[in-house]
């Protein structure tokens, strides 16, 4: 497929009567597990990738460092590849070109400030960027993010109303798929569902509903965000703790992936190039 051709079909996959699940890969080893899992689709995680090259999240890390790792994960799998880019390193318009420059095919758009990652950026700047970019006409399936509940802004009482009016307003712009992370609650979940006029993404952490409960409550699309990337990251500190504290090898032999196995999946990814 072209890349056209791979991000309309992305773009449908948040139409059809299935939930779009999209675990997210932080470098090519774990994007290649995710498309031999049998996904349509990998998406990225930001802070995942950030933690990897030794930053924080929250825009620590460069564009450049951050989109050499999705260009490695575009050439290495054949499915469509959506990007995190965090509110787009300053130039959210140079970021998405830069992100279509890669092959992949969705951009994730936060609107939190750059400068303070618990500040709303003003809606009618976020929207206007959001049409500027659907304007550039790119092959990106938008994914247009508010941080009301996972960032905890405002009065509880209007986050609901406030996170309709602000993915309303995302989607009159242009926004394919609109995402809503930090909400658990099924009734707030459903609320949201119905009353935005799009695709709605939840992101799944502790406490959230199962996927069969989200799809029918009207979510169309389910990512895990940096929660893989932090798993690993708990597997390992086990591991490491195990080693030091018992001196054996369970929390490591235990799943783990055979080593001819992970040269074969491997050299499946270098022969895409």
């Amino acid at each position: 497929m072209t890349q056209a051709e791979k991000a309309e079909r992305f773009r449908r996959l948040h139409e059809g009567p299935e939930i779009l699940v999209l675990p997210n890969a932080w470098d090519v080893a774990t994007a290649r597990i995710v498309e031999l899992a049998g996904y349509s689709a990998v998406a990225t995680t930001s802070a995942g990738i950030a933690a990897s090259l030794g930053y924080p999240d929250g825009e620590c890390i460069s564009r450049d460092e951050m989109l050499s790792v999705v260009a490695r994960i575009v050439r290495a799998v054949s499915i469509p590849v959506t990007a995190d880019v965090e509110s787009g390193y300053g130039d959210p318009l140079e970021t998405a070109r830069a992100v279509a420059a890669t092959g992949a095919i969705g951009i994730n758009l936060e609107d939190v400030t750059a400068e303070r990652g618990d500040t709303l950026a003003d809606l009618d700047r976020q929207t206007a960027l959001i049409h500027e970019m659907q304007a550039l006409g790119l092959p990106l399936v938008i994914n247009a993010r508010t941080d009301i509940f996972l960032g905890e802004i405002g009065e509880t009482a209007t986050r609901v109303a406030r996170t309709i009016q602000r993915l309303n307003a995302y989607r009159d712009a242009g926004a394919d798929c609109l995402f809503a992370p930090g909400v658990r609650d099924l009734d707030t979940i459903t609320t949201l569902a119905q009353e935005i006029g799009g695709p709605l993404n939840i992101l799944a952490v502790a406490g959230s509903p199962a996927v069969p409960e989200l799809h029918q409550a009207g979510v169309k699309r389910v990512s895990i965000g940096s929660g893989g990337s932090r798993a690993a990251l708990g597997l390992f500190r086990r591991i490491a703790m195990e080693l030091k504290e018992q001196g054996t090898y369970t929390a490591m032999l235990d799943g783990q992936i055979p080593f001819a196995e992970v040269n074969r999946m491997l050299a499946g990814a270098n022969r895409k190039h």
